[in-house]
């Protein structure tokens, strides 16, 4: 059975994790995300902020509402892959199989330039946008990008699929902020 060596300190614990004191198990990899859930000690912003929490899930839903399903989740990949937002990439990867998405296109969403044949060309614009606007203070949205979008969505999918953008980029930042644990979806709870 393969093993992780996790290192799990409790909530009211001060101590630094390269300390001696510090507790080492070695769990097996599938319960790996419990103990990691468990030890965590960052707020839950759903309990904390319900009102934000609220508005996010609306703004959410409306930012989807009439876009491809496909589409949506392809979006949604590609910006946790840049905000290294494990805890979102999993759930969204998982989505888009229950929604069927082939293994194919989801291994390649990272590396869509190199295998564009994967993607339609209105696909292959959301993506250079969604990558634009997740990446947005490195080089802003450039003109040909935002451009090319134009040219395959129309105004109201176009806003939507901004809106979408912005919607994923801030649940990746909740999740990286509060620690939420990849494997563990807590939309299920």
């Amino acid at each position: 059975m393969t093993t992780n060596t996790v290192h799990t300190t409790t909530p009211t614990d001060t101590t630094h994790a390269t300390d001696p004191a510090t507790t080492t198990t070695t769990a097996p990899v599938g319960s790996a995300a419990a103990v990691a859930e468990a030890g965590r000690a960052r707020l839950d912003f759903a309990k904390s902020a319900p009102k934000a929490f609220r508005a996010l899930i609306g703004f959410d839903a409306a930012a989807r509402d009439g876009l491809d399903p496909a589409l949506v989740e392809l979006i949604q990949i590609r910006s946790s892959h840049l905000n290294h937002c494990a805890y979102c990439l999993h759930m969204h990867t998982n989505d888009a199989r229950k929604a069927g998405e082939s293994e194919d296109r989801l291994h390649m969403v990272a590396v869509w330039r190199e295998a564009r044949h994967f993607f339609t060309p209105k696909e292959q614009a959301a993506l250079a946008l969604t990558e634009a606007l997740t990446t947005v203070a490195d080089a802003g949205v450039p003109d040909d990008v935002y451009a090319e979008a134009a040219a395959w969505f129309d105004d109201q999918e176009l806003a939507q699929v901004i809106a979408l953008i912005c919607a994923i980029n801030t649940w990746n930042r909740v999740a990286l902020s509060t620690a939420k644990v990849a494997g563990t979806d807590e939309r299920r709870r």
